[in-house]
């Protein structure tokens, strides 16, 4: 019975380590400067790794937007044929499966001076993730536009997201039955 009570409380410090390692990540582009031409966005990544299930939340006035392009137009500020165009003023994008993104400024002068932002997204290129949260519809926006309250800092933690207990649920389960697989043996 002893074996069994540790087996059990293993099982449970395994579980709480794996969903506290497993949450998501928020990013605020541009930290309180925003998505803005000020903004030296080539300095605000260097310390960041983006993984998926995390989201980017673009904030920005609202004569900006916020167009995500293929590499090749992000290298020459392109806008002519996007992949996404985001206009709201306050826009999460969220990071569904790894890969690079690409997104530039709607305005190619500022796109030009340096208002782009590459990010890779580590993760499992070949699986689509659910959002990171479930977007709001924005009153005269684009359909593919979503709002997040501000957050004060580009880096929040967020609660485990869909995309990421996708991937973390796998692992857990393994733990378990790992876990109901011993306790069975011990228990014979």
């Amino acid at each position: 019975m002893e074996k069994l009570l540790l087996l059990y409380c293993s099982l449970l410090f395994c579980f709480a380590t794996i969903t506290f390692t497993c949450s998501a990540t928020t990013y605020t582009v541009g930290d309180s400067s925003g998505w803005d031409i000020s903004t030296n966005l080539n300095t605000w990544i260097t310390d960041k790794k983006f993984k998926v299930g995390d989201a980017l939340v673009f904030q920005y006035s609202s004569g900006q937007s916020v167009e995500e392009v293929t590499k090749e137009n992000f290298e020459t500020c392109n806008t002519s044929n996007v992949l996404a165009t985001y206009g709201n003023g306050n826009t999460t994008v969220p990071l569904r499966k790894g890969g690079d993104r690409y997104f530039v400024s709607g305005n190619k002068l500022y796109c030009l001076g340096g208002m782009k932002l590459h990010v890779h997204v580590e993760g499992d290129d070949d699986k689509s993730f659910a959002p990171t949260i479930a977007p709001k519809a924005v009153a005269g926006s684009d359909e593919n536009t979503a709002t997040l309250p501000n957050s004060p800092s580009s880096k929040k933690s967020t609660h485990l997201s869909a995309g990421t207990l996708n991937h973390c649920a796998r692992n857990a389960l393994q733990f378990v039955y790992i876990a109901v697989m011993v306790a069975a043996y011990f228990s014979i």
